[in-house]
């Protein structure tokens, strides 16, 4: 299960290396995104400060949703994704390993790229440490909720569309939790409670979804 795990990785990792233009879409769109909303809503830092957390977590979580809708698509049309679903290793494996590849490219970059995000709002030292660490803990959440919703739609001629109403209410408690983590560090109240609100909803959703996600990947193959 070790080795099959590292395989696949090592494999989504080399793909994601040799298509550098589709790895770097869901952080150009970020990045894009977040700094329009300062063109639009003008240039008060107070109201730049309240509203920055909010706008992180949504770009962020439709980033995340701009790459992952093609998550298992590439392996089901060359015949790579029955392969590795009817190998002796368990498909949990192969499903933990493209979740864990996704986030390293899509999630992670997000990360990085966070600090650059609090300077252009103007955040507070503490506020910035709250969103990145809220960001460390969520975005895992929204690669693995996001892998469930491209296996449950895998395949469908509407799936874009579908993938994001699927995982959009699965999200909103990360969504609530990390924007409010951020809040109550700008105003000097502790953050603890939504960190382990964010951390169990992580422990939860990396036990459930993907089995859920092997699950439907086998239904969506047969």
């Amino acid at each position: 299960m070790r080795d099959c795990f590292l395989a696949v990785l090592e494999r989504d990792l080399r793909l994601a290396s040799r298509r550098r233009i589709d790895a770097l879409l869901p952080l150009v769109f970020f990045m894009v995104a977040i700094s329009l909303f300062p063109l639009g809503v003008g240039p008060e830092p107070q109201t730049l400060r309240q509203i920055a957390p909010g706008i992180v977590w949504v770009c962020a979580l439709l980033a995340t949703m701009l790459s992952v809708n093609q998550l298992f698509a590439a392996d089901l049309a060359d015949g790579s994704l029955e392969q590795m679903l009817l190998a002796p290793q368990p498909a949990l494996a192969m499903v933990a390993a493209k979740c864990l590849g996704h986030w390293l490219v899509t999630g992670l970059p997000l990360i990085v790229a966070t600090p650059l995000v609090g300077l252009l709002f103007g955040l507070s030292g503490t506020a910035l440490a709250a969103l990145l660490l809220g960001l460390v803990l969520g975005t895992p959440i929204l690669s693995l909720l996001g892998a469930l919703g491209a296996a449950l739609t895998l395949g469908l001629r509407s799936g874009g569309m579908l993938l994001i109403l699927i995982v959009l209410p699965l999200a909103t408690p990360a969504l609530i939790f990390g924007a409010g983590a951020v809040s109550h560090a700008e105003a000097g109240l502790s953050a603890s409670g939504h960190f382990s609100l964010l951390g169990a909803l992580l422990i939860a959703t990396a036990l459930g979804a993907p089995p859920a996600t092997a699950a439907a990947l086998r239904i969506s193959t047969e």
